[in-house]
């Protein structure tokens, strides 16, 4: 690597968390890392069109970082997130506020479905990516030479244990094609890491916990308050501090492992420089479940091969879609979610939520 893996850790509140998140990045470096001559696009993540605590990028941590870069005479920004067969991103705007934090910086939304994608041959060798697009990969063109800065919450998966800063580079640089990656979703993660290093000018993220999802995520979680925020130069270290928080072992998580191994981050703790507040007794405990959609999918990719090409490359894909789109929208979130959104919005971050 080309220098040392930084991590910053901060504890935050609501009453705070502007000038923590000033501080935070500042920690990190990230003027280093974040060259102003170049175009920054804020990758945002987007896991549910609904808002749902801890799901996809909350407005304050938006605000937040694009308040800091402002303050530190950063211009040109674009925000930008993508759709998949489950989410729409002008929805996903809306329903997570994340518009009123754009018009408050005067900025455009960009919708990845909106730009030009083009065909792109990685220099390195692939783990699987080839496997999966082969000839037929494409990635945003405008994300080519440009700087970017990850928005991941703190969460759990179903399909990776964890997510994060690099299961957040899933959503940009994949169409809405990307399901097709699950089957070897950890090598996926990783050569697209790799692509990442290929085409950017930068790349950072900043990692919001302040409320924390446990459970069959990134959707169906029980949300949880930790107020932690953290930032890094590199993907693979601040989700394997994150990991480590939540309570696993991130070396025993495939996707940040392969990637240490690799050389294209620092998955182990004892390498990192990490500033900020002590983390070594923190242990969320949490565990990764998987929803009744994560759970199916798994099983036609993985035990049922001859099925998998029938339900997930025809027409019949569409009832898949519908399946996730009935029981996500309109049995969990109508029965068990919206209870737990309420719940969330007596809560002092609900409070903030409010007020945008």
């Amino acid at each position: 690597m080309a220098h040392k893996s930084v991590v910053s850790i901060l504890k935050t509140s609501p009453e705070t968390y502007m000038k923590d998140y000033y501080k935070l990045m500042h920690l990190a470096d990230y003027e280093k890392e974040i060259k102003r001559r170049y175009e920054t696009i804020i990758k945002i993540n987007l896991s549910w069109s609904l808002f749902y605590p801890s799901c996809s990028t909350p407005p304050w941590q938006l605000d937040a970082v694009l308040n800091t870069l402002k303050k530190d005479k950063y211009d040109r920004i674009t925000p930008v997130e993508n759709k998949t067969v489950v989410t729409k991103p002008w929805v996903g705007v809306k329903n997570n506020k994340w518009g009123k934090v754009l018009d408050k910086y005067n900025l455009k939304f960009t919708p990845l479905t909106d730009v030009e994608w083009v065909h792109y041959k990685p220099k390195h060798e692939m783990l699987a990516l080839d496997e999966v697009f082969g000839e037929t990969y494409k990635l945003p063109k405008m994300f080519i030479g440009t700087n970017i800065i990850h928005l991941p919450t703190m969460k759990t998966h179903g399909h990776t244990t964890i997510t994060g800063a690099m299961k957040n580079a899933f959503g940009g640089l994949i169409t809405e094609r990307r399901h097709h990656s699950h089957r070897k979703i950890h090598e996926i993660l990783v050569d697209l890491l790799q692509i990442q290093k290929e085409i950017h000018k930068g790349i950072f993220a900043v990692t919001d916990g302040t409320i924390a999802g446990s459970g069959p995520g990134p959707r169906t979680m029980t949300w949880h308050e930790k107020n932690y925020i953290i930032a890094s130069n590199d993907q693979v270290a601040i989700d394997a501090v994150s990991a480590k928080m939540m309570g696993f072992d991130p070396l025993k998580i495939p996707f940040i492992k392969i990637a240490h191994d690799k050389g294209l981050g620092c998955g182990d703790l004892n390498q990192l420089d990490i500033k900020g507040d002590d983390i070594s007794k923190v242990d969320f405990e949490f565990k990764t479940g998987k929803s009744l959609v994560v759970f199916w999918d798994q099983v036609f990719r993985t035990r049922y091969p001859i099925i998998e090409p029938l339900l997930f490359h025809t027409p019949l894909f569409k009832m898949c879609i519908l399946g996730s789109e009935l029981y996500h929208d309109y049995f969990w979130y109508p029965f068990i979610g919206r209870k737990r959104v309420s719940e969330f919005m007596k809560s002092r971050w609900g409070k903030v939520f409010s007020e945008y």
